[in-house]
C-alpha cells in the first residue's frame, strides 16, 4: 500500500510538471473573491507553530512531527474563540519525504479541523537563517527571539536557477494534493520575501532574487488551480502608491485576497486599512502583536474586526521559538522574562500570558452580540 501511495504521489507531481502546456489560469476576479469572503465568519487566529519546535523542520520531520502538542494547543486557540492558523511549511520537507510529509500535512488538517480550526499555509519565506539543514535541529539560543527559525528555500536555491525544477515539484506536489481541500483557508506564497535578516549573512540583491522566485510561484500556484485563494503579503513599512517596492506593488496587484502585516504603532493602523481597502478585495492582516510598540490586542483586533479584517498574531504558546523576546534580543542579553512579552499568548502548561488579552479575543469572537 505505501509503494502505491509513493506511486501516486509521483504521478501527481510529473502531471502538474510535465506533459501538455499548463493551463494559465488567471487571479481570481473581486467578485470571485467576495464571494469566497462571503461565505465566511470573521476569521482570526494566530501563526502557529507547536511549543516543542523550534522551526519549520522540526514541527514537521517525521522524528520530531509532535500531534499530542499540536492537538492540546489548537485546542487552546479554539477554547478562546480562534478558528484559523497560519503555518509554515519548507521545500526541504518535501524533498525529504514527499510522500510522508503529505501524510503529515494531512494529518495536521485532521487535528485542526476536529478543533474547528482552518489553515493557511505559507509555501516559502524569506526570513531569519538562510541556511536550512534537514536532521535534528540545533537548541534555542537562550533568551532570543527565533533562535532556530530558517529560510524556504535557503540561499543556494534562491541563487541559483537550477534549484527551480526541484522548487516546482515542492509547489505543485504539495497544492496537487490538497488544491481542493476545504480545511485549507488559503494559499500564502512567500512570507516577507526581500526580509534582509541584518544577522546573518545577506544578499544585497535579495529583493531581485526573492521576486524572480516569487512569479514563477505564482504561476505554478495558479496552474494547480486551486479552489482556495492565494495571497502574497506586503510587509515592509508604511504602505501607499507613492511609496511601494516593486515586489510590493506585485504582490498586491497579484493576489487574490489581500494580505499585510502590521507592527506598527496602532494609530497608524487606520491609514493603512483605508489603503488597503481601496484596491476592491478582502484584507487579512496576517500578522501583528508586537507589545512593546502598543501593538496589542486591546488596540489592534477590535479594529481589524471593526473593518472586517482578518486577523492573524504573531504566536501562540511560548516554546522553542522563543518569540516572547523581542527582536532586539538578537543584540541585547535578556537573562529574564521580558515585561511585556513581545508575542505569544499563552505558557506552555495553557496558562494565558495576560488573563485579559484572552478574555478580549473571546469576547470578539463571540457569536453572542
Amino acid at each position: 500500500m505505501k509503494n502505491l501511495r509513493t506511486l501516486f504521489v509521483a504521478f501527481l507531481v510529473l502531471s502538474a510538471c510535465t506533459g501538455r502546456e499548463p493551463v494559465s489560469y488567471e487571479r481570481w476576479t473581486a467578485e470571485k473573491a467576495w464571494n469566497w469572503a462571503s461565505d465566511r465568519d470573521w476569521v482570526v487566529g494566530a501563526n502557529f507553530i507547536p511549543s516543542t519546535a523550534i522551526n519549520q523542520l522540526e514541527m514537521w520531520q517525521e522524528s520530531t512531527f509532535d500531534t499530542a502538542t499540536i492537538s492540546r494547543e489548537l485546542e487552546w486557540a479554539s477554547g478562546i474563540g480562534m478558528n484559523s492558523m497560519r503555518v509554515f511549511l519548507h521545500n526541504l520537507l518535501w524533498e525529504q519525504d514527499p510522500e510522508g510529509f503529505l501524510d503529515r500535512i494531512d494529518t495536521y488538517l485532521e487535528i485542526s479541523h476536529r478543533h474547528g480550526i482552518s489553515t493557511m499555509f505559507v509555501i516559502f519565506d524569506g526570513v531569519w537563517d538562510p541556511y536550512p539543514e534537514l536532521g535534528p535541529q540545533r537548541e534555542p539560543f537562550p533568551g532570543r527571539h527565533n533562535s532556530g527559525w530558517v529560510q524556504s528555500p535557503g540561499t543556494s536555491a534562491l541563487l541559483d536557477t537550477t534549484s527551480f525544477p526541484a522548487l516546482e515539484r515542492y509547489v505543485k506536489g504539495v497544492m496537487s494534493r490538497f488544491n481542493n481541500d476545504d480545511r485549507i483557508l488559503m494559499w500564502d506564497l512567500f512570507n516577507e520575501p526581500d526580509n534582509l535578516s541584518s544577522q546573518y549573512e545577506i544578499l544585497p540583491n535579495k529583493a531581485e532574487l526573492a521576486l524572480r522566485l516569487l512569479k514563477k510561484t505564482l504561476k505554478w500556484s495558479r496552474e494547480m488551480n486551486p479552489s482556495q485563494p492565494v495571497t502574497a503579503g506586503v510587509w515592509d513599512g508604511w504602505l501607499s502608491d507613492t511609496v511601494l517596492s516593486e515586489i510590493s506593488r506585485f504582490s498586491l496587484e497579484q493576489s487574490d485576497i489581500i494580505s499585510f502585516h502590521f507592527y506598527g504603532p496602532p494609530g497608524e493602523l487606520p491609514g493603512q486599512i483605508e489603503y488597503l481597502t481601496t484596491l476592491g478585495r478582502p484584507v487579512f492582516c496576517t500578522e501583528y502583536l508586537a507589545r512593546g510598540r502598543g501593538n496589542t490586542f486591546e488596540n489592534i483586533l477590535p479594529v481589524l474586526k471593526e473593518n472586517g479584517i482578518g486577523a492573524f498574531n504573531w504566536g501562540l504558546v511560548d516554546g522553542k521559538t522563543q518569540t516572547k523576546y523581542p527582536w532586539n534580543s538578537w543584540d541585547s542579553v535578556y537573562t529574564a522574562e521580558p515585561d511585556p512579552w513581545h508575542h505569544d499568548i499563552f505558557r506552555k502548561d495553557g496558562t494565558p500570558y495576560r488573563q485579559e488579552e484572552v478574555a478580549l479575543i473571546r469576547s470578539l469572537t463571540s457569536t453572542h452580540e
